[in-house]
């Protein structure tokens, strides 16, 4: 019998895996609500069923119905409208802070794995400080300095995020440094940098993309949370977290007005969620293996 040939009785005894390719489910449902989200938001840029920002007081706390599917606020706005508003303003802030804390974070990981002596220690020194301090303590700081708006939110979500990144990034990279590859690169006359811009940071691809999506869902529930008190996106422009923080006094006879925001905001950090879960499934070698 040749090597590697399988017997007969090998063959009946053998149970084969079944093949897992594509998205998982979770994955699947994560993308379905995600991409709702951006839909709607891309669509509240041309067209909204209702101005926003046009007050009617004669269609005050109109409840859920045909004309308004999702009822009307104290002022006679559609509700709808302004979730439809409200998804464009959540999905930029978490963008542009995830984009910050990525963008700096990641970088000053490499470098912090990369030189181990005295300037990774004060790299990660400084983020651990960074991060002892809220998303929120950090806005009221910022807010305090510069005024409440949504730049400020920005800001103060992504700083928050930098150390994450960073502390992720390092993690994962001071693993890689032992491979035999990394070390051949270095044997070839490579510095640090070339080693972990070319080596490194390819192979942490997967896990930094799971990381982005963990902290999406994490800036959505930040910028929800400034917003609600006061130091968000500020009037005449919507805000799921200043939606829910109006609607607070008027829940016993208006509860519509917190519970349509309010799933929003659940559905798309349930979604972000779903997706970071089923990205670390699909892209762990480790669980394909498994499989």
């Amino acid at each position: 019998m040749m090597r590697g040939e399988i017997t007969s009785e090998q063959n009946s005894n053998a149970v084969v895996a079944p093949r897992r390719s594509g998205m998982t489910l979770g994955l699947r449902i994560g993308v379905f609500l995600v991409v709702a989200v951006v839909v709607a938001a891309l669509v509240s840029f041309v067209w909204t069923p209702y101005d926003v920002e046009a007050i009617d007081i004669s269609s005050k706390l109109l409840a859920p119905s045909l004309q308004h599917l999702f009822g009307t606020d104290h002022f006679g706005r559609d509700v709808l409208s302004m979730i439809m508003v409200g998804a464009r303003n959540s999905l930029a802030v978490a963008l542009v802070a995830v984009g910050i804390g990525a963008g700096i974070g990641v970088p000053l990981g490499l470098l912090a794995a990369a030189k181990k002596g005295l300037l990774g220690e004060s790299i990660m020194r400084t983020n651990d400080l960074i991060f002892a301090f809220p998303s929120l303590l950090m806005a009221v700081m910022i807010t305090a300095a510069f005024g409440a708006g949504a730049t400020n939110a920005i800001i103060a979500i992504g700083i928050f995020n930098i150390p994450v990144f960073a502390r992720v990034t390092r993690g994962a990279a001071l693993s890689l440094w032992a491979r035999e590859y990394i070390l051949a690169a270095r044997v070839a006359g490579k510095s640090a940098w070339p080693v972990s811009m070319q080596h490194i940071l390819p192979n942490l691809s997967g896990l930094l993309i799971v990381q982005a999506a963990i902290q999406f869902a994490l800036g959505v529930v930040a910028e929800a949370g400034l917003s609600y008190v006061g130091l968000g996106v500020q009037p005449p422009m919507p805000s799921w977290g200043r939606m829910l923080s109006e609607a607070q006094t008027m829940i016993g006879f208006a509860p519509w007005l917190a519970i349509f925001p309010g799933l929003a905001i659940m559905l798309l950090v349930f979604g972000f969620g779903l997706i970071g879960d089923g990205l670390n499934d699909h892209l762990d070698p480790r669980i394909r293996r498994e499989r």
